[in-house]
């Protein structure tokens, strides 16, 4: 278990990411690049929820990128929607893609699903930082 200032100062970390990569998100979308904002989309989520897995089990975030499991660590209630988009956003996190992978991504990260990802994102982003503070 961490000491309480380690672990606001773990939350402040987390959350100040989930904010510059929230703005990174909104410039990729800006420019049209969409596989990129969708990535960039899941950065947000992961950090928002690490924020919430610090407070929760008063230790640091694992070192994992799966969005589910880790609002499962946070005891996170949320809705039958969230949970279904934390699933489909973890399919976001091109880290480990084979360059056939990354291709097929890419050419489904049209305007209109990114339109719909990047809104629903950008919802439950702004619902986790408040039930954070």
């Amino acid at each position: 278990m961490l000491p309480k200032d380690k672990i606001e100062a773990q939350i402040d970390y987390w959350l100040a990411n989930a904010a510059e990569k929230f703005k990174t998100m909104q410039e990729l979308y800006s420019s049209k690049r969409y596989a990129d904002c969708l990535f960039f989309g899941h950065m947000v989520l992961e950090m928002a929820l690490k924020s919430h897995v610090v407070a929760t089990t008063e230790n640091l975030a694992p070192k994992i990128h799966h969005l589910r499991r880790l609002a499962e660590m946070a005891k996170l209630d949320l809705s039958e929607e969230e949970w279904k988009l934390l699933v489909k956003a973890s399919d976001f996190n091109m880290e480990a893609r084979y360059p056939d992978e990354k291709l097929e991504f890419y050419k489904l990260s049209t305007k209109s699903t990114t339109d719909q990802y990047c809104k629903a994102i950008t919802s439950l982003y702004e619902k986790l930082c408040q039930k954070n503070r």
